[in-house]
């Protein structure tokens, strides 16, 4: 089972991280803090001294063609947001 699915990066996070230490990584639903916890020390090499997951729901969405409305739902994640150790970072930028 893969945990980690993406980080999430914004400009609200960004800042976050900066200032606090928080990431955000949108995560596999089955998927406890426990396993999570584990998935970001490994593969980004920090100590998390805190994991917080959310679960968001889908939203129904409708729009309006040539052919009638078409109506849809967006996918349904759960999102975590971790702490780590002050002094430790993680940079998702250094692949690329």
């Amino acid at each position: 089972m893969r945990i980690i699915v993406k980080p999430v990066i914004t400009e609200k996070m960004s800042e976050s991280s900066e200032k606090m230490g928080n990431y955000a990584f949108v995560v596999n639903p089955k998927a406890n803090k426990l396993e999570i916890r584990k998935a970001v020390e490994e593969m980004y090499g920090v100590t998390v001294t805190a994991v917080n997951t959310m679960n968001y729901a889908g939203k129904s969405k409708s729009r309006f063609t040539k052919t009638g409305v078409q109506n849809g739902k967006t996918a349904a994640y759960k999102k975590a947001i971790i702490k780590v150790v002050e002094g430790d970072t993680i940079d998702f930028y250094s692949n690329i």
